[in-house]
């Protein structure tokens, strides 16, 4: 041993060109899979994150009923005195608001919009004053200004204003049924463009406040949903659990909500979290996962293929060397040592230098991105991302790179060794 370790590390040196073309194999292989495996992980975060502070929120309180047919969005099936749930939430510490969602057909007409036309979409009202506690709509409006309560305004998403022509000022007229199931027409005025980072709010999404949608839609003090804000810092599944404690602790007391006709009763109070919430985009996100996983497999045997050949004719072109050494008394066993040396030294170059490539690659990523909103605002391709695209940290994914760079290249020598060693000494020494 102590005499093949510093013939590997002389042999490194001395088939310098060798050594740079097969640790570079294993460098640019490991810092593909890196960079590609951090802008995944990058981008399902992004959306896990614009869906809770836009969509979702953290978790949500509705009608068991509600939930049930949520799909219709029914207004008959609302919270009696969400204020009261509302109050029971703040003393167990967490923000909420209401809303009142529904579907509407929103139309425009000619002068001031470019032409006459309508649109369905999804409508929200949502009451400016404690909204932001839960979702940063507030934040993402690029032009106009924020609702105010009791105004016949509206805030609509920048894609959807862009396909419409419409900009801040302009009328809007929304036709909808109310609760009782009357035909309905609001008039409103936009007052604001909204441009979030999340492509469904851009692309379907208006809100008007909420007092103005209660009255027009005849919800005598009720919404369809509650949505809560949990703290990031937190455990998550022990605030889903404190916000099912509060809400049940009131229904048993029967003091926090009051029953009234044909609306939902304190024991159909159900709450339900993001995931739950979002359970179509879930599963879509895992069905995106296997096959991102499987585009980083094919990227590592795309690069273990480099290297295996790279190994494969470093080793072969020396079996000639290897006759040599064994005509002069060197065992197979120190033989196959000084391969997996000089192996694991290549692995261990190429690593280090692919983490490094990686690391600064996947720093670019998550500083700059790349901006794909060419791409989101003409397709839905399911992530909650409408503009650029940043990376995010994956130490355990450097960690396996930098480990199995390394482990690769000491398997591929010990196969392509084993077979050249079954060369009898007259043969290795005659190999062309």
């Amino acid at each position: 041993m102590k005499g093949v370790f510093p013939l590997a590390m002389k042999n490194l040196s001395r088939y310098r060109r060798r050594t740079i073309i097969t640790a570079s194999a294993v460098a640019i292989g490991l810092a593909l899979y890196i960079v590609l495996d951090g802008m995944l992980l990058g981008l399902e975060k992004e959306s896990e994150r614009n869906l809770i502070w836009y969509e979702t929120s953290s978790a949500r309180v509705m009608t068991d009923e509600y939930w049930q047919d949520r799909e219709r969005l029914p207004l008959d099936e609302s919270i009696t005195e969400p204020r009261r749930v509302i109050r029971r939430l703040d003393e167990a510490g967490i923000p909420a608001t209401p809303r009142i969602v529904f579907s509407g057909e929103l139309v425009v007409y000619e002068d001031p919009y470019p032409s006459s036309g309508s649109t369905r979409t999804q409508l929200y009202g949502i009451d400016p004053q404690t909204d932001n506690d839960v979702f940063r709509l507030r934040e993402t409006v690029s032009e106009g200004r924020y609702l105010e309560p009791g105004e016949n305004g509206a805030l609509m998403g920048a894609w959807l204003a862009e396909d419409l022509g419409a900009e801040v000022g302009y009328p809007l007229t929304v036709l909808t049924r109310t609760r009782e199931g009357y035909y309905q027409t609001i008039d409103l005025e936009i007052v604001g463009i909204v441009n979030a980072p999340n492509p469904i709010i851009n692309r379907k999404a208006v809100y008007l406040p909420y007092d103005t949608a209660e009255l027009y839609l005849q919800m005598k003090d009720r919404a369809t949903e509650i949505d809560m804000s949990f703290l990031a810092a937190s455990d998550y599944e022990e605030q889903l659990a404190a916000a099912r404690a509060a809400i049940e602790a009131g229904a048993a007391t029967g003091a926090a909500y009051a029953a009234a006709e044909g609306a939902g009763s304190a024991g159909d109070l159900v709450v339900k979290g993001w995931q739950e919430l979002a359970a179509e985009y879930v599963a879509l996100a895992k069905t995106k996962t296997q096959g991102s996983s499987m585009i980083l497999f094919l990227v590592f045997v795309i690069a273990a293929v480099g290297v295996s050949n790279t190994m494969l004719m470093a080793v072969f072109e020396r079996t000639r060397e290897l006759g040599m050494m064994r005509a002069l008394g060197m065992s197979e066993r120190d033989v196959r040592l000084l391969f997996l040396i000089e192996a694991a030294g290549i692995g261990l170059i190429g690593a280090a230098l692919g983490v490094a490539v990686g690391v600064a690659g996947n720093w670019l990523m998550t500083q700059y991105g790349i901006d794909y909103r060419w791409m989101f605002r003409t397709m839905d391709v399911g992530y909650r991302s409408a503009g650029y695209v940043r990376s995010a940290w994956h130490p355990e994914a450097i960690m396996q790179a930098f480990f199995i760079g390394i482990i690769l290249a000491v398997a591929v020598s010990w196969v392509s060794t084993r077979r050249i060693l079954k060369f009898s000494i007259p043969d290795s020494l005659h190999h062309q």
